[in-house]
């Protein structure tokens, strides 16, 4: 392996804080954020979704709107965007 072009290779604690989970593996990635887990300190790198939370792997339906982009849609169209429609898409051009 040649020295210098390999990323370094360390622990990294990485934690779900939607289930308050965490899961020690190695990673490349260089966080600044530090956690104590099983009496030592590693860094930490938090998450939105892992397979402690995500429900594929729970079977359980959650509902992750971290950014409130529901809401923005609701407000930017005031629910009326499915409200009064057949649900078709009008053309301008009409075929005959």
């Amino acid at each position: 392996m040649k020295k210098g072009i390999h990323p370094e290779y360390h622990d990294v604690v990485f934690y779900d804080v939607g289930a308050k989970h965490m899961f020690l593996t190695r990673s490349t990635v260089k966080p600044k954020d530090t956690i104590e887990y099983e009496g030592k300190e590693y860094p930490v790198v938090r998450l939105d979704i892992s397979s402690a939370s995500h429900p594929f792997f729970t079977g359980q339906q959650k509902f992750v709107d971290t950014l409130g982009r529901v809401q923005r849609f609701q407000n930017k169209f005031g629910g009326k965007y499915f409200a009064g429609g057949d649900g078709k898409k009008k053309d301008s051009k009409s075929r005959k």
